[in-house]
């Protein structure tokens, strides 16, 4: 996920207006603030001031010659001195206006964008917020017509946070009954991006599996059987195999420590020493596993074109898929990331976009969406939608229209094409942009330059850019 992003701030008081003030000045200032904000000032009259303005001509000699003789007259020019008169105008100005309270993010139920589709085989839903409580999750899916959802479980960006309230947990309980969500087939947490299990320094793995542990705990107090979570890199010059090794120990380790969970491993764009670009990494991480029940795989559309899977046409999309069930085994497929791709096929970086408008394109999904090894799994949208739920909304039920639809339908084309045209700049730009990169890595490798300054590496050696 890039995204991401996050799911889990007010104006500046007056008296903050005035901050470095002494605290009498301060807290006057901000009083006459809020009493000029419910009764402004009276506007003063205008001041008029007059301005002379002096200027003086010095004297100057001019010689005259007398066209009738030789004789010449001398001419002096008189002292002029000019006043100019000018009118300054002062206006009052106007009182200052007092600044507008920050809009808080809403947390509330802002009510049904879809209509929920009932009887379907493929679970659609998208990663949305559990801000305000993770009860609140199942509210928010619910309203944009989502049959699943993911999200996360705490801030995925803090090593450490507060423990679930049991207010809320069973909340959350009551609310899957209520609502025919099944925690157990339709909900696929996503871990934090902290979390680096390949990692070869003992103090971040060890971090990295508390925080890890942490989230299989929330899950398992939720009825929750499935966590995804990024493989991690195999930094500060480890091998892949070494990593592998490293995340499997791990699992091993968190598999008799919290029961039921199955830890599922997300494939990557391959991105550096980045863990799960290839079907073959995560068998090998797979087949250090003990309990082959408790791990699985999640597939990310977008990380997979990325890193090379083109999933575009009927034959090189089945082509892919036959070396999934070959490599993993279609008994590991535990969820599905839906994202198109910004970026063009194997650029191995991981760049979201809207469904049909990436270089992917509707075709892909169409395919998707219709192969019945998709059944009974997860399917959840990552993709940008600029804090408006509409957009998942309306995504989510061109997904479920397209069930049942076949490549050549004129409609599909038709929208196929409306939105390619939608994402035709957006492609446009990461293409340049990928040009400049790939000259740029040319350069540095000719010795023509250093080339672009690489950017510090996260502790999980996250792709997102």
């Amino acid at each position: 996920m890039s995204e991401d992003a996050s799911p889990l701030s007010s104006a500046p008081s007056d008296l903050e207006e005035h901050a470095g003030e002494s605290p009498a000045l301060a807290k006057r200032a901000a009083a006459t603030n809020v009493a000029e904000a419910i009764e402004p000032p009276a506007k003063r009259p205008r001041r008029v001031t007059s301005v002379k303005e002096t200027v003086e001509v010095e004297e100057t000699v001019q010689l005259e010659e007398v066209a009738a003789g030789t004789k010449k007259r001398t001419v002096r020019a008189k002292k002029e001195v000019v006043v100019k008169e000018s009118v300054e105008v002062e206006e009052t100005k106007p009182a200052p206006k007092k600044r507008a309270p920050a809009k808080k993010k809403k947390t509330e139920d802002m009510g049904p964008l879809a209509q929920r589709a009932t009887g379907l085989s493929k679970y659609l839903g998208a990663h949305i917020s559990a801000a305000g409580g993770v009860q609140n999750s199942i509210v928010n899916s619910m309203n944009i017509g989502g049959n699943a959802f993911a999200l996360f479980l705490k801030n995925q960006r803090k090593w450490v946070s507060p423990d679930l309230n049991e207010a809320d947990v069973q909340a959350f309980r009551a609310k899957c009954v209520e609502t025919s969500y099944d925690p157990s087939k339709h909900v696929l947490p996503h871990g934090s991006y902290l979390i680096n299990l390949a990692s070869p320094d003992e103090a971040l793995r060890e971090k990295s599996y508390t925080c890890f542990v942490d989230d299989l705990k929330r899950c398992n107090q939720l009825g929750i059987t499935r966590y995804n979570f990024h493989p991690g890199s195999a930094t500060g010059g480890s091998s892949k195999p070494e990593g592998c090794g490293r995340i499997a120990e791990a699992l091993n380790k968190a598999h008799k420590e919290v029961p039921t969970v199955i830890t599922v491993l997300e494939n990557m764009c391959g991105t550096g020493n980045v863990i799960g670009a290839t079907f073959g990494e995560l068998r090998e991480v797979i087949d250090q596993v003990d309990l082959k029940d408790r791990v699985g795989v999640c597939l990310d559309t977008c990380h997979l074109f990325a890193s090379g899977h083109d999933i575009r046409t009927d034959e090189a999309y089945e082509d892919v898929m036959k070396r999934f069930g070959d490599e993993i085994g279609w008994n590991y497929l535990k969820g599905v990331h839906l994202n198109d791709s910004k970026a063009d096929l194997g650029e191995k970086r991981d760049l979201h976009e809207n469904i049909g408008q990436g270089y992917i394109g509707l075709e892909g999904f169409r395919l998707l969406v219709n192969d019945t090894r998709f059944d009974c799994v997860p399917m959840v949208l990552e993709t940008p939608n600029e804090d408006n739920p509409q957009v998942w909304a309306d995504e989510i039920s061109m997904l479920t229209w397209l069930i049942g639809k076949k490549k050549d339908d004129p409609e599909v084309l038709a929208k196929a094409e409306e939105l390619q045209a939608k994402g035709k700049k957006s492609r446009e730009e990461q293409a340049v942009k990928a040009t400049k990169k790939k000259e740029a890595a040319a350069k540095k490798a000719a010795g023509g330059g250093k080339g672009r300054k690489k950017k510090a590496e996260t502790p999980s050696g996250s792709e997102s850019e």
